[in-house]
């Protein structure tokens, strides 16, 4: 009896040692998988670094394009194009004025009903109609002056109405925030897109030297989104990006600031973690699809504040296929989503900044910095925003205001004010047109 009851107890001994050398393989193996993952995501926060040393060169850059852009065609990605708008709404107008305003697939027709005295508008009006098919692929109007084209038009229907601006919305924005503050000399759209626009000297256009305005001033569509600058801090993953794009090596700075690519940035980087370890369970084919992760996704899953984070769960369930994600794993996608929406939030403070130290309205006087700061006498600076980005993701918003701070210092940053406008292209244009009018 005694010898079995030693064999068995060998044998349970064994047993022991065989199931702890299991779980000592299995922490060393889960451990290696969290050593690769933490791997990617420290060379992300790495590659997006954002110091405000790096900011200031954006700032710089920012400037210095815009100045190549002024003096001759094709002298920078920024297209720095004239919009022969010389004067903006300064809240006397009066009237009825309309806008009409083409976009993807609607079109609006908006009246708005002005007293003057920057009177808040009396009535505003709107339409919106679907744009028939056959009209969206139709040659009509192809090298042709658009606005002569639609004031035939509407004096073939009988309809006393005078074109007096052609404008997009980053123009309409600009309009709309100066009607209502005088101070606002740029606009910034921050959406699924972006753009920006400022009032520049005439005299500062080198590319049509002799262009005279009543003003001496003229509104500049800059097209920012196509700025590039080798201070950018751009990743493997915006690489690819554009790579995949169906216009690879343009819209560089719009892809990684603007709403339609950020969620993509942050699926590709799951991907890559998702090739790496198995936290993310074996495999999506959801994951590989461009584009599945939208940006209002993604910040909803950065802004969740639940204990368990249920929404970073749910939507990773539901639009990635990626079911039974643990609590760390999610901390881990909220943290890239981080990572991601500071660096685009930062970015465009150091682009608006770039534009105000153009102007030289950033405390430095001006692109060539020839005077200190103490020696600068500071002006009240707004710039009209408008975009879903910048309106509804309230952590892009605070980061945003954050990096102008550090850029400028509280002192100067307490001058530059960002108003929110609605409905640039809407309202914003029919303001042009009373302006126009006016005059």
């Amino acid at each position: 009896m005694g010898r079995v009851v030693v064999g068995v107890a060998v044998s349970v001994a064994v047993v022991a040692c065989i199931v702890a050398a299991g779980v000592v393989s299995r922490r060393v193996q889960n451990r290696g998988k969290w050593r690769r993952v933490v791997r990617v995501l420290k060379e992300l926060e790495e590659a997006c670094e954002t110091s405000v040393g790096r900011l200031k060169q954006v700032v710089d850059a920012m400037a210095v394009e815009m100045h190549a852009g002024l003096a001759s065609e094709g002298g920078s990605k920024l297209k720095m194009l004239l919009t022969f708008v010389d004067n903006l709404p300064d809240g006397n107008e009066m009237g009825t004025h309309y806008a009409l305003d083409l976009g993807g697939t609607n079109f609006r027709v908006l009246s708005i009903q002005l007293e003057g005295n920057r009177s808040s508008i009396l009535d505003h009006d709107v339409e919106r109609l679907p744009i028939p098919q056959h009209l969206m692929t139709s040659t009509g109007n192809v090298g042709k002056d658009v606005a002569e084209c639609l004031e035939q038009a509407m004096t073939r229907k009988g309809l006393n109405i005078r074109v007096t601006a052609l404008i997009n919305d980053t123009v309409g924005t600009l309009a709309l925030g100066h009607y209502h503050d005088a101070d606002t000399v740029a606009a910034v759209i921050i959406g699924t897109g972006t753009n920006a626009c400022y009032l520049e000297r005439t005299d500062a256009i080198i590319k049509c030297q002799g262009l005279l305005t009543t003003s001496g001033f003229m509104v500049v569509n800059m097209e920012w989104g196509n700025f590039w600058s080798s201070h950018l801090p751009r990743t493997s993953y915006d690489i690819d990006l554009d790579f995949d794009s169906p216009n690879p090596n343009d819209q560089g700075f719009e892809k990684m600031i603007s709403g339609m690519y950020l969620g993509d940035v942050v699926r590709r980087v799951i991907l890559r973690m998702s090739q790496e370890s198995d936290i993310f369970g074996f495999g999506s084919s959801r994951l590989s699809m461009p584009f599945v992760l939208t940006t209002p996704l993604m910040a909803e899953m950065h802004e969740d504040e639940s204990l368990d984070l249920r929404d970073v769960a749910r939507i990773l369930n539901d639009i990635l296929g990626i079911p039974e994600v643990s609590l760390k794993a999610r901390k881990l996608i909220v943290r890239i989503c981080d990572v991601v929406t500071r660096r685009a939030a930062r970015l465009v403070a150091a682009g608006i900044l770039g534009i105000l130290k153009k102007m030289g309205r950033d405390g430095t006087g001006g692109i060539a910095g020839a005077r200190s700061r103490t020696d600068v006498n500071i002006k009240r600076t707004v710039v009209a925003v408008e975009g879903g980005l910048y309106t509804n993701y309230t952590m892009f918003r605070e980061y945003l205001h954050e990096a102008l701070i550090e850029i400028l210092g509280e002192e100067i940053a307490k001058h530059i004010i960002l108003k929110v406008t609605e409905d640039g292209s809407g309202i914003g244009a029919a303001l042009l047109a009373a302006s126009h009018s006016s005059n």
